[in-house]
């Protein structure tokens, strides 16, 4: 009888050690990745004019899962509920321009940032005078008033003219209606990609950049080492550097 107990607590504790990293050999005895993404937020991830789920976050999804010998399967849901379903196993990871924060980190685990955004300081492309953000201070920026960036307008000794959105600044801007527009760098990549055409360029970029990587459960350490070496050859062989031209005609990476 003791022997017996003492091979059935053996049995018991080895599976709770492998239950730790079960998520690889799971993913890879199927062939599939599952991964939630929103399918409604452009250009990481949404659906072209024939319905097809496409975007930057789904090609590197995409690519990442060619890389680790297996079928990528998207679940779709809305941002609200989309970190929950990882928590259900609804899905394997989360692709979906999910950033990286200590809060974050404490009940979940990311793979190395795919991809950073940072705040840029955008002006008409033959403005000259403005080179860094303090340069701002006196002059008419055009902002959502809410957004953090209407925020560090005013920190910066700016005047504020409140808009609708980027595309609204960037048309204000043009009719010299505002000296400049703070915002986010990938939003001002993927608008030149629409509007190449627009005389604006950026002036100055934060330091500090906000970092987006997979999300996965706590405690899969080899699927987080697998993920980061499949990231890794996507940037070594150009697959990365591709995708990042095609939908920002940057590196978004740094």
């Amino acid at each position: 009888m003791k022997k017996l107990f003492i091979v059935l607590m053996a049995a018991v504790l080895g599976g709770a050690v492998s239950a730790q990293d079960k998520d690889l050999a799971a993913i890879q005895k199927a062939g599939v990745w599952k991964v939630g993404t929103e399918g409604t937020y452009p250009p990481f991830t949404f659906h072209d004019a024939s319905g097809a789920l496409v975007g930057f976050d789904v090609e590197i999804a995409r690519e990442l899962g060619k890389k680790l010998g297996v079928k990528t399967e998207f679940v779709e849901g809305k941002w609200d509920g989309l970190i929950a379903g990882l928590d259900v196993r609804r899905y394997d990871a989360v692709i979906n321009e999910v950033t990286i924060t200590d809060a974050r980190k404490a009940k979940y685990d990311f793979s190395d940032a795919y991809i950073v955004s940072k705040a840029v300081l955008v002006v008409k492309a033959d403005n000259t005078a403005i080179k860094t953000f303090a340069d701002v201070k006196g002059l008419k920026l055009g902002q959502t008033l809410t957004s953090s960036f209407g925020k560090l307008a005013q920190t910066n000794g700016a005047t504020v003219v409140p808009v609708d959105g980027f595309n609204q600044s960037i048309d204000l801007l043009l009719a010299g209606r505002i000296d400049a527009t703070f915002n986010d760098s990938l939003s001002f990549y993927d608008f030149v990609q629409h509007r190449p055409d627009a005389k604006v360029k950026i002036a100055a970029s934060e330091a500090n950049a906000d970092a987006q990587g997979v999300l996965v459960r706590k405690g899969e350490a080899q699927f987080v080492a697998a993920l980061n070496k499949a990231m890794a050859a996507l940037k070594a062989d150009g697959t990365y550097g591709k995708i990042s031209q095609k939908y920002f005609g940057a590196d978004v990476s740094k």
